[in-house]
């Protein structure tokens, strides 16, 4: 099992920044990979970032050049740093970790709780 409680959401105006934290604690020697998922209203959840154990990084198209991903090995903790924010990044945001099980090769996601970010003026 991993928990993921995640941190940094809030409003903030057009062309402002937040930055998001995600902290994994359980069974994090599992973790194969973290990210961060999205879902605004009526919306389905759409993938914002990810980054591999290894450091390898994936942006969905609407967020490359604004928001950097990166991970901290040591403290379990990934982040999301959001910058040049628009009106149409306001979404429930969510940490994902996917799992891989190191004898069955089973594969779990495990979700945060999400963080409201909120871009308005």
């Amino acid at each position: 099992q991993v928990q993921l409680v995640e941190s940094g959401g809030g409003l903030v105006q057009p062309g402002g920044s937040l930055r998001l934290s995600c902290a994994a604690s359980g069974s994090v020697f599992s973790i194969v990979a973290m990210g961060w998922y999205r879902q605004a209203p009526g919306k389905r959840r759409e993938l914002v970032a990810t980054v591999t154990s290894g450091g390898s990084t994936n942006y969905a198209d609407s967020v490359k050049g604004r928001f950097t991903i990166s991970r901290d090995n040591a403290k379990n903790t990934v982040y999301l740093q959001m910058d040049s924010l628009k009106p149409e990044d306001t979404a429930v945001y969510y940490c994902n970790a996917y799992t891989r099980h190191s004898v069955t090769s089973a594969t779990t996601n495990y979700w945060g709780q999400g963080t409201q970010v909120t871009v308005s003026s």
